[in-house]
């Protein structure tokens, strides 16, 4: 039969037009939820709350400085097709992600719209300054950023996460709030695990490279009894450093810790003059190997930093 003159094709053509017209709330209705994370801590996260029903993309990696990012073009594009942003806050990202904003032209996720979502605004932040000084350094207003090494803000950030997520996809609320039961009772289960773990850390004198480990100190008992970098973002001196290790005479550390994305010279040049462990940790998730995931990350956290205090023991 020919069909460019059979009275059929326009029964076919309707027919046809109609099939895809219906699949088309079916398609929507499935359309996963597009989310742009600052960080991979909460890319992770977003990808544990929200499973098939989003799609993440992570701004920056693991090997990345979160205060240095550049605003490139093919990060303004992720920006304008989100539907959802996800950042820590807390001033960390300052240097690029107004720029990324504006770029963007996304009205969906300026500040102050659901489609934002600042992870320090829901959790309990430690070092806000009484007052601010630039010439202190990379100081930020709201406090210290680097909330990620705390199991315990994770859960909070979790909470929150999860009714933003049931907020801006309100097809899909229930299953996003059984997938935080589920992780919520899985993480809770991990941080008893973790501390058990962690009990021999406790009270523990140590150096840190930068100021981006008070909230992992605050959950184990670490002391933090001197920083390498003079002001947050500085890199040390060699007078410096001499300085530093003078002091440990006097107050003694068992640990210097580094993040993965630093250079870790002046950790390792501390190490060998001090006679004290360098511990690089993961940081966030892809950090490192065993840091795949948020419960990789911290099972490989505790792991380093133990090994590194028995060696220093021994």
């Amino acid at each position: 039969m020919n069909l460019t003159k059979s009275p059929l094709r326009p029964r076919l053509s309707m027919l046809l037009a109609g099939l895809c017209l219906a699949a088309l709330p079916f398609s929507a209705a499935h359309a996963a939820l597009r989310v742009l994370a600052c960080e991979p801590e909460w890319a992770a996260l977003t990808q544990e709350l929200g499973g098939s029903l989003v799609e993440v993309n992570s701004a920056t990696t693991a090997l990345q400085d979160p205060h240095q990012i550049q605003a490139k073009p093919s990060l303004i594009v992720r920006a304008r097709n989100a539907d959802l942003l996800v950042c820590t806050g807390a001033e960390l990202e300052v240097g690029w992600l107004p720029i990324l904003l504006q770029q963007s032209g996304n009205a969906k996720i300026q500040e102050g719209q659901p489609g934002h979502f600042a992870a320090a605004d829901h959790v309990r932040k430690l070092e806000v300054p009484t007052q601010l000084d630039r010439s202190h350094g990379d100081v930020h207003a709201s406090g210290n950023p680097h909330i990620q090494t705390d199991p315990r803000q994770i859960a909070a950030v979790a909470k929150a996460l999860s009714a933003r997520l049931q907020q801006v996809d309100p097809a899909n609320a229930g299953a996003y709030a059984k997938a935080y039961s589920d992780f919520s009772k899985r993480w809770e289960q991990a941080m008893v695990r973790w501390s058990a773990q962690a009990a021999p850390l406790k009270g523990a004198s140590v150096v840190s490279q930068h100021k981006a480990f008070v909230y992992l100190y605050d959950w184990l008992g670490l002391n933090e009894v001197a920083v390498l970098e003079p002001k947050p973002g500085v890199e040390p001196s060699a007078s410096h450093l001499q300085g530093v290790l003078a002091r440990l005479k006097a107050k003694p550390a068992s640990l210097v810790v580094y993040a993965a994305y630093q250079d870790g010279k002046p950790s390792e040049w501390l190490s060998k003059n001090a006679g004290l462990p360098a511990v690089k940790i993961p940081f966030t998730v892809g950090g490192s190997e065993g840091a795949k995931d948020l419960f990789g990350l911290f099972d490989d956290t505790l792991a380093r930093l133990l090994a590194a205090q028995s060696g220093a023991k021994k």
